[in-house]
């Protein structure tokens, strides 16, 4: 399928004029000058455009897609390409498994080039994609199966034994689809419906509301729920945002390392780095492996690298000077704060500096370190474009620089663009969110008087100790700058006396796994006492070989707490 090559001619439809960049185009609706458009869909409206502006010759003689496994496999794919392969699946999707605009997808897929090939082919015949990680257990699956009333799913040979195993609950599945060179009993083979399948589909006519895809996210109680955005909070958004976390041309290079069952797969491998006509590189990465990774940047040209924090701490392990990039200009960071320590690191054996970026799976980027703002060490930098982002009580009053409270982004009387618009099938969960005229993320942070915030904690993070409010981050940061801590993750513990004290559960560096613990214990709690305000420090050190995360490599501190806790 990856072979498959577009015929010499030009593009179905009618000729439109070509700008130099597809982003200018809109500069019109960015000023206020002009209405965001009843009708928009990204891969006619964008991708289309940059094939165009690419067979025009107007683009740098840069791929779109640019793939590779670590085994001596790649893809390469120009927009032009991508647009041919994409509609073949569009076909296969709408002609071979019958669905129509409107019509729900799940795909479990890893990091291989047909996840974004479906993606772009939904995209075309206005099907709303979900996407799921390849660790989902069986339960999982038939949760979402049955949840989202999905009618097809698309995923490999390795997960479709757990989709049969619940399949016959499923009522409104029909069709499976698996990507595979072997054929399954009840299985469409994807690669060989692609082959066969003709490149000509007319993209539908979508309104820039319409659903687009649906993201599963996980709250604090209950099941996930099903997030869903639009082709205007997804797609026309990067038009609008100006290049504010990515600064990417099309001559760029973007290497996100998320999973793709991620909100930020899709924003930092999709929609905002093919806005500005410029490459998504990926690497198959089966494994998170330091060496793989930084071996990658060596031997490639990308010019920015998008990464949870817990990909710089590892990476921080290794010694960096031995290792030469290509072209690396700009690291982004995002899912939860970046260590100090961390960035201070990356910075003095790289020379680049890591730009924290703040968000959620129901609003996109909240917050960013763009490009030429001074870096000021634990803080997510300044708000979005788009967003009135503000520190507010717990009656949506304002509060001032300096002061805790919960992050919020003006949702009234203008519901921002980037927006999720609903939690599907939940209008109590919906309604939870707005306070006032606000969406309250959750989260606790402060904003200082240059207009910075810095985030504190989850709401349910905070510990509380003989009345002392004290954020897990900064006692994490404080133990990650003792050399013996590679990772550490803090939260409450019950206590007769204080109600609550602060525990830290922390991994070891392998050249302190052989000390007295009770001694390197000690020598923690005092280095936190020296680091930051004496009252945060771990009463309880806990040493451990791992930490629970989820799938975007955030820590689960709940998990931890709640074995704490005896829940």
């Amino acid at each position: 399928l990856w072979t498959l090559k577009p015929p010499n001619r030009a593009l179905h439809g009618h000729p439109r004029l070509l700008a130099s960049d597809v982003h200018s185009q809109y500069e019109s609706i960015r000023r206020g000058k002009q209405e965001i458009p009843k009708y928009f869909n990204y891969a006619s409206d964008v991708l289309d455009k940059w094939s165009e502006i690419e067979k025009a010759g107007k683009r740098p003689p840069n791929p779109a897609f640019w793939w590779i496994n670590g085994k001596g496999e790649e893809v390469k794919w120009s927009f032009e390409e991508l647009g041919f392969l994409s509609r073949k699946v569009a076909n296969v999707l709408t002609k071979d498994c019958g669905l129509q605009k409107g019509d729900r997808l799940i795909v479990i897929l890893p990091r291989i080039p047909e996840w974004w090939l479906v993606n772009v082919a939904c995209m075309r015949a206005g099907i709303v994609l979900i996407p799921g990680v390849s660790q989902l257990s069986a339960k999982d699956i038939l949760y979402r199966l049955q949840a989202s009333k999905a009618t097809c799913i698309i995923t490999t040979d390795k997960v479709a034994p757990a989709v049969d195993s619940v399949a016959s609950e499923c009522q409104f599945l029909k069709t499976k689809l698996m990507v595979s060179k072997d054929s399954r009993e009840g299985w469409l083979n994807f690669t060989e419906l692609c082959k066969n399948q003709a490149a000509d589909h007319s993209c539908v006519k979508t309104r820039i509301q319409d659903p687009m895809i649906i993201f599963f996210t996980s709250g604090t109680t209950g099941s996930p729920k099903m997030t869903q955005h639009s082709q205007g909070s997804l797609g026309f958004r990067p038009l609008l945002s100006e290049r504010y976390w990515l600064d990417l041309t099309p001559s760029g290079m973007i290497w996100n390392t998320a999973d793709t069952g991620w909100i930020l797969t899709s924003v930092a491998s999709v929609y905002d780095p093919w806005v500005f006509g410029s490459c998504v590189f990926i690497h198959n990465l089966p494994q998170t492996d330091s060496a793989v990774i930084l071996n990658t940047l060596c031997s490639f040209p990308i010019d920015v690298l998008v990464g949870a924090p817990t990909l710089f701490r590892m990476l921080v392990q290794n010694d960096l000077s031995s290792y030469k990039f290509m072209n690396l200009k700009y690291c982004v960071s995002g899912g939860e704060p970046v260590n100090p320590e961390v960035m201070e690191q990356w910075k003095s054996q790289t020379g680049v500096d890591i730009h924290e970026v703040y968000g959620q799976t129901e609003t996109g980027i909240i917050c960013s370190v763009f490009k030429g703002m001074k870096i000021k060490p634990g803080s997510m930098g300044k708000a979005a474009p788009l967003y009135d982002v503000q520190i507010v009580d717990k009656n949506a009053n304002i509060l001032p620089p300096g002061q805790q409270g919960e992050i919020a982004v003006r949702s009234k009387p203008i519901r921002p663009l980037g927006f999720f618009s609903e939690y599907v099938d939940n209008p109590k969960k919906t309604a939870e969110t707005e306070r006032g005229d606000f969406y309250v993320t959750g989260d606790r942070g402060t904003m200082d008087e240059d207009g910075y915030y810095q985030f504190i904690g989850r709401y349910d993070d905070i510990i509380i100790s003989s009345g002392y409010r004290i954020g897990p981050f900064e006692v994490e940061s404080a133990l990650i700058e003792h050399p013996a801590v590679v990772e550490a993750a803090v939260v409450s513990s019950p206590d007769p006396l204080r109600g609550e004290v602060v525990k830290a559960f922390v991994i070891l560096s392998p050249a302190f796994s052989s000390s007295d613990l009770k001694s390197l214990a000690q020598d923690l709690q005092d280095h936190v006492k020296k680091t930051t305000a004496p009252y945060k420090y771990p009463r309880k050190v806990e040493f451990v070989q791992e930490l629970p995360k989820t799938i975007t490599g955030k820590i689960k501190r709940n998990e931890l707490r709640d074995k704490e806790w005896g829940r």
